[in-house]
């Protein structure tokens, strides 16, 4: 495309080209320039018309601009009325979990009252409920402000709840590996056959305290670990005979004597239940059992006080040991 400009009958003809694309070029620019020019207008001059009455604009651009208005307010209201729906179920899910939080940290030995307590004015957090009053201003619709006000206040209660459910998870596994720790299975499934106490003694006949339980049992019997810990002894004693000592920590220890076959060492970690050893009638015995101490700061202790099941059952009738 060519277009010649020229200016008198003297003056020298000036030829313009134009390809195609900068003549699409020049139309889209031309096109955006009065699309942009028209929003202008329209947002700076008719919105403006409407809102300070101006007399003939005004009324001219009103209905348009009124319905465009009620159908942006009829969308944003819709927004907000399902954004105030998925509040209040975040809050009705967000109570339940609160409700289960106390139940389980009242299990775990923790306060949720005091982690999940809500911020209080001064007054009332002195005891002394301060005075309050106004206008009774009923909202009809949750706005933005409340709407804002509300998501705060749940993003709050929920990081609280999360801090909560982490210190009781923390305590939960803190009393379980306690109790993983603590000796409370019977080390042979058997009756036991001599108890704690003051006994006369199976080979002399005179009194003298027995320090622990008898397990009577079959020679091979499996011997397990009444409570997780640490071989800290693996040897022969001349009373014990062959011996098996277990820290579980604390300064709490169990001792399983007059084995026949160890299967753990020295240095070795255990587990609850685990087979340890086995019957036998090593040492000062008088026949084929398990002799069973717990041992607190080198203590004894009866060790019916810490076994459940069949090792704190009754003690059957007394069998040398």
């Amino acid at each position: 495309m060519q277009i010649m400009i020229t200016h008198g009958t003297l003056a020298r003809t000036r030829v313009l080209q134009f390809s195609r694309w900068r003549l699409l070029a020049a139309g889209a620019a031309l096109v955006a320039l009065l699309v942009l020019a028209s929003g202008t207008v329209y947002h700076f001059v008719f919105l403006k018309a409407v809102r300070d009455g101006w007399p003939v604009v005004s009324q001219l651009v009103r209905p348009i601009v009124q319905d465009e208005l009620a159908q942006r307010e009829r969308f944003m209201r819709d927004n907000l009325d399902a954004m105030a729906q998925k509040v209040g179920e975040m809050q009705a899910r967000l109570m339940k979990l609160e409700v289960v939080g106390e139940r389980v940290s009242g299990l775990a030995g923790v306060k949720a009252s005091e982690l999940l307590a809500p911020a209080q004015p001064p007054s009332a957090a002195q005891g002394r409920p301060g005075g309050q009053g106004g206008p009774y201003l009923p909202l009809r619709r949750a706005g933005f402000d409340e709407l804002n006000s509300a998501l705060s206040q749940l993003e709050q209660r929920a990081d609280s709840g999360g801090d909560l459910f982490t210190l009781v998870e923390s305590r939960l596994m803190e009393s379980r590996l306690q109790q993983l720790l603590v000796p409370s299975i019977a080390p042979v499934d058997v009756a036991v056959g001599s108890g704690f106490g003051v006994r006369a003694d199976p080979i002399t006949g005179r009194a003298a305290l027995h320090a622990g339980l008898d397990f009577p049992a079959d020679p091979g019997t499996p011997i397990l670990a009444a409570a997780g810990g640490v071989v800290m002894a693996d040897e022969w004693h001349p009373q014990y005979g062959q011996l098996l000592e277990i820290d579980h920590g604390r300064g709490l220890a169990t001792r399983y004597a007059h084995v026949s076959k160890l299967h753990v060492r020295r240095g070795d970690v255990v587990r609850r239940g685990q087979h340890v050893a086995d019957v036998g009638n090593t040492g000062r015995s008088t026949g084929p059992h398990l002799h069973f101490e717990v041992l607190v700061d080198g203590v004894p202790q009866d060790p019916a006080r810490f076994l459940t099941g069949r090792a704190s059952a009754t003690v059957g009738a007394r069998k040398p040991g």
